[in-house]
């Protein structure tokens, strides 16, 4: 009796291993897809970065309750991201003026592969008056971290991440 409770407790053991490894493995295989769908979007210039934070370079970070995002298409780059911070020149007067909003077809495009995966991905914008550089970091889970430079402005920093196909 006590040999069969042994054999059939090392048995559950066993079924209890497998199914584990077979769930991380099929975790393992869900991050690598979503990895390759990633990349996929960034090598063809096809992909909406949805800002979810804001980080002023003078002030903390805040949460935006908002839509706000950066489209990056071959031919063209559409910002329609927020402001905060300090502008030292060519001030907006006009309110609806404000923001990091333009739509850009003049641009150079440059990818970087990072060392420990993910990407870093630099815009240079040629006919947008205030905005100059776009610098966005990329990780393999499609999160991402975007640097919007001005020569009339301090920079800001927006938190977020790359919409999946799926999404509107």
């Amino acid at each position: 009796m006590k040999t069969l409770l042994k054999v059939s407790s090392i048995f559950v053991l066993m079924l209890v291993i497998v199914n584990a490894k077979a769930q991380q493995t099929a975790k393992q295989i869900k991050q690598q897809e979503k990895a390759a769908s990633i990349k996929n979007k960034i090598n063809q210039q096809t992909y909406t970065f949805e800002a979810q934070y804001e980080q002023p370079l003078r002030g903390g970070q805040r949460y935006l309750t908002s839509e706000y995002d950066l489209r990056v298409k071959k031919d063209s780059v559409i910002a329609w991201l927020p402001y905060f911070g300090r502008v030292y020149m060519d001030v907006p007067y006009n309110p609806t003026d404000d923001g990091i909003k333009f739509s850009s077809t003049k641009f150079d495009y440059k990818i970087t592969e990072k060392k420990k995966g993910g990407w870093i991905i630099a815009i240079v914008l040629h006919d947008v008056r205030r905005t100059q550089n776009l610098l966005l970091d990329v990780s393999t889970n499609g999160s991402a971290t975007l640097q919007a430079t001005s020569n009339s402005r301090d920079p800001i920093t927006f938190l977020g991440y790359i919409k999946e196909d799926d999404e509107k």
